[in-house]
């Protein structure tokens, strides 16, 4: 069964898990060309396991996945060469590379690179273990986006980060969706700024889907989403170079 038109991703009555115990149950979603959807919830709630499910890293227990408009039970290195990009919770650099190196490693253009972040463009000579956490996200959100995906997922790109780089990171996620016509499905622990460029927003509570509408909507109901279905506020931290 084909989904409909424009659609990149999809997924229906979706449980996966580890082995055979479900901690995800009966989710419907769907990613089309050029929007950033947002999946959000309280830790636990089953997002990675979700978008590891997505990406064809864990099998599925029932239900299925649909990729560019076909079923898919492919592994993720197969889907990658037909146009899905994962960025995971750890930041996927080589420490002991430079941050010029790990772009070359992955076949991206410094020029590329220093497009989407011309941040980049003074530290491509430094080793990656030396740059701090959000650079070290730039680098690894520069490496995907330049190998041109169709769709890409992305899982709490701002962990560990100080809110004005998460600011950064996602306003770059919603251009690339916007400029590139790239199917964004994001996990993002930072809510309320996830909603600013958020098209589309799934909640997630307990592995089920308990809510669903466009970024303006859940926008417009934060207080009552936040206090129903979150965990509390988070301590924000400093985005400094790790500890040698």
């Amino acid at each position: 069964m084909k989904t409909p038109e424009g659609r990149l991703l999809e997924c229906r009555a979706l449980s996966a898990g580890y082995g055979p115990v479900a901690v995800v149950h009966d989710v419907d979603l769907h990613v089309e060309a050029g929007e950033v959807v947002a999946l959000i919830g309280p830790n636990g709630a089953g997002k990675t396991t979700t978008l590891l499910t997505l990406a064809g890293e864990l099998p599925t227990i029932a239900g299925e996945v649909l990729f560019r408009g076909r079923v898919t039970k492919a592994p993720l290195f197969r889907r990658a060469r037909d146009g899905m990009g994962f960025v995971t919770e750890e930041r996927s650099v080589f420490m002991a590379l430079t941050a010029e190196e790990n772009l070359r490693v992955a076949g991206v253009s410094r020029a590329d690179a220093v497009e989407l972040f011309p941040e980049l463009e003074a530290l491509m000579g430094r080793t990656a273990g030396l740059l701090s956490g959000g650079e070290q996200q730039m680098l690894t959100l520069a490496r995907a986006v330049a190998r041109a995906p169709k769709l890409l997922l992305v899982d709490e790109l701002s962990l560990g980060l100080a809110p004005v780089i998460v600011k950064r990171l996602l306003q770059t996620v919603r251009r690339v969706a916007s400029d590139r016509s790239t199917g964004i499905l994001l996990v993002e622990q930072h809510v309320r700024q996830a909603l600013h460029i958020a098209d589309r927003v799934y909640v997630m509570q307990r592995g089920r889907i308990v809510m669903s509408g466009t970024g303006q909507e859940v926008h417009g109901r934060i207080d009552e989403i936040e206090a129903t279905y979150l965990s509390g506020p988070r301590e924000e931290s400093t985005d400094q170079p790790p500890t040698r």
